[in-house]
């Protein structure tokens, strides 16, 4: 082989390798999903008039107010105390049999034989036995805080939150997002709320790395594993 045409060859192996791992080390930095984007708080209106009072009536004063979450833009923290066990067993058994049994016939009074045995006679037997058992077992718990703002308040008083959380690790990185619906009498003296007292709650945890990527199944393993694998 040319010299020439083996050392562009190498070169483009190499090109393509160290694409290969800018993408793979791009891949591990987590992005922010807009949709769960902090809201922020709402511009406070000045006074339309000037009536001579110390406190004005749009004027924010809060003497003997606590901090709890309560207005578009507040901050409020979820402690997630998510835990679930789910088990599901099944069994099936069924046995099927059938016997057909077809006599000689008749003629003249006499069964039709040969050599005394009789002719045109059938007997068939059929079994059928089926069994089937399965289980599954699953188990999930997820524990932390997570901060959150408030995105709007209902017309019942109820806060509609929603917000998230990037973990940059040395071996990938992972996030924990939350929304949902908190009614404030639920809101601890400490501004937190457990994650389940968070109505229409939607939690999404998950991650991408070494780690991940040790944890996932192979295309050629999920091949097998699918409805098109027959056997």
């Amino acid at each position: 082989m040319n010299h020439n045409r083996l050392h562009t060859i190498l070169r483009t192996v190499g090109l393509l390798m160290a694409a290969a791992l800018a993408g793979g080390c791009a891949s591990q930095v987590m992005k922010p999903d807009p949709e769960y984007a902090a809201t922020a708080p709402q511009p406070r209106q000045a006074s339309a008039h000037n009536d001579g009072a110390i406190y004005h009536v749009n004027d924010n004063v809060s003497l003997f107010e606590d901090y709890k979450a309560h207005r578009a833009g507040d901050i409020l923290t979820i402690k997630l105390v998510e835990s679930t066990n789910a088990s599901k067993s099944a069994k099936t058994s069924t046995t099927k049999d059938n016997t057909v049994d077809l006599q000689a016939p008749t003629i003249a009074g006499g069964g039709v034989t040969y050599n005394n045995k009789p002719l045109l006679s059938a007997s068939a037997d059929a079994n059928r036995d089926f069994k089937g058992e399965g289980s599954s077992t699953q188990s999930n718990s997820l524990t932390g805080n997570v901060t959150v703002t408030v995105a709007r308040v209902l017309a019942n008083g109820n806060l509609v939150v929603k917000g998230e959380k990037l973990l940059a690790l040395n071996q990938g990185s992972e996030f924990i997002r939350i929304k949902g619906i908190v009614r404030p009498a639920d809101i601890s003296t400490n501004n937190t709320v457990l994650s389940t007292q968070v109505a229409n709650a939607q939690i999404s945890y998950g991650g991408n790395g070494a780690l991940a990527d040790a944890n996932s199944m192979g295309w050629l393993g999920r091949f097998f594993q699918s409805v098109f694998w027959p056997f």
